[in-house]
């Protein structure tokens, strides 16, 4: 039924460009998470409102309560949300559960080539099984963990000197994830300009997916992997191999060494206000939030700095970003089709990065202008080219709340070791694959 939908959709979309095809204009509803992009994304549409005669609505949810509204609305078949940016890790069940039109037959008929957009894009955000050419989203919101950090300290000769004769090296962005322990430790507690500062501001919070999020972005680096086999959900002697060990034990000295006071459920918000509010020299966060940094009268301009996940074995990034997908319970699907028409175009993409939003377009990313147009931009592209994300399972809530638990339980509660901890990670994600029929 979907899929008669869906020729019959683009081939309305197609005898008409990007014009309203229906007998009159429609209201669509597009879901997101509440930040900054989703701000872009209203001026963005304006020009689609204009073009098209549909009026656009939006229902934003602060991330905190986003994954529980969306899939609850998901689950339930309900039609709050003709267009849904929905997460990465919701593909798997988007796709299998039915909750997204497959977009395969629709962009055959516009002409629209997943050959356009940033392999690590395309993989992560819109196909299921992975990387099977069967599309759920259009690639919407390229994003990845990345860090900031006071430039203007950095910068400053009489800690530049401090720094080298506390450590023999001279101070800069970190090349490594052990320089940036190395450096948080230098700033921990280091008194600047009559105020205590702190060294790093880290991802710890255990209800959502924060300190999964940030300790990965150890994990990554020191080249972990969830399956010795990808399909095979064979983990033991990935997850627990002694690089992931490593890096676990890093993550938790990180925190324990180098955070400001209190900082036991640190997620987003705490991490950019630990940063403007002067405690920390540095901090980690999704680039979405860099273009708000920059532009900050107060902590922004050149008082701030940014560079991307330092390696250690190997250079690697937590992925964030979305897709968009079409809600299969709308029934406005022609309509919320015609947008994403309408923003996969390269203008459209183009003025996405312009107003804040982070294209995963190639016409975006590989204008010779790019990596020029904004302080962190070339920090990005790289970042991209080196994207992990986690399990993207239909049963991915419940992987994901237990390597919540196992984290959160070592790093911050200071229970077992680190090798205990993913070593019961691996116990309760076999008990969930097999009761999904994978094991």
């Amino acid at each position: 039924m979907r899929h008669t939908k869906i020729v019959a959709a683009a081939a309305a979309v197609a005898a008409s460009g990007i014009a309203a095809t229906t007998a009159q204009a429609e209201e669509l509803t597009l879901c997101w998470a509440a930040w900054d992009p989703a701000n872009a994304l209203v001026e963005l549409s304006k020009d689609f409102e204009a073009q098209s005669g549909h009026t656009m609505n939006f229902e934003f949810v602060p991330w905190p309560n986003f994954a529980d509204r969306m899939l609850n609305e998901l689950n339930s078949g309900g039609q709050l949300c003709d267009l849904l940016i929905g997460d990465s890790q919701w593909i798997g069940g988007g796709a299998e559960n039915g909750h997204y039109v497959q977009l395969n037959d629709f962009f055959d008929a516009e002409g629209i080539s997943m050959d356009d957009f940033a392999p690590a894009t395309v993989y992560a955000y819109s196909t299921w099984p992975k990387g099977e050419p069967n599309y759920y989203a259009l690639p919407a919101m390229g994003d990845a963990n990345g860090w900031f950090y006071r430039r203007d300290w950095f910068e400053n000769e009489e800690i530049k000197a401090a720094y080298m004769e506390a450590t023999g090296q001279e101070l800069r962005e970190p090349q490594s994830q052990m320089e940036l322990m190395q450096i948080a430790k230098f700033f921990q507690e280091r008194e600047i300009d009559g105020q205590t500062r702190y060294g790093v501001s880290i991802f710890t919070e255990r209800g959502s997916e924060g300190i999964t999020m940030g300790a990965t972005g150890a994990l990554y680096a020191w080249g972990f992997k969830y399956e010795t086999e990808p399909g095979t959900y064979q983990m033991d002697g990935a997850v627990n191999s002694a690089e992931a060990i490593e890096a676990l034990e890093f993550y938790k000295e990180l925190y324990q060494c180098c955070t400001p006071p209190g900082y036991t459920d640190a997620y987003m918000e705490q991490s950019l206000d630990a940063y403007k509010s002067g405690q920390v020299a540095m901090a980690m966060n999704w680039f979405a939030f860099f273009p708000g940094l920059y532009a900050d009268p107060n902590t922004g301009g050149d008082t701030i700095g940014f560079f991307v996940n330092p390696p250690q074995n190997v250079a690697a990034s937590t992925l964030g970003g979305q897709g968009i997908s079409v809600v299969s319970y709308s029934d406005k699907q022609d309509a919320a089709l015609e947008y994403i028409k309408w923003f996969a175009q390269p203008d459209i993409q183009a003025k996405w990065w312009e107003l804040g939003g982070y294209s995963a377009h190639n016409s975006v990313l590989n204008d010779p202008g790019f990596v020029e147009s904004a302080p962190f931009a070339g920090d990005f592209l790289d970042a991209m080219g080196g994207v992990q994300d986690f399990w993207q399972e239909p049963a991915y809530a419940e992987l994901l709340l237990a390597m919540q638990k196992r984290l959160h339980d070592y790093i911050v509660a200071d229970v077992g070791t680190a090798e205990e901890a993913l070593n019961k990670l691996i116990e309760d994600w076999t008990e969930t694959f097999e009761d999904e029929g994978k094991l």
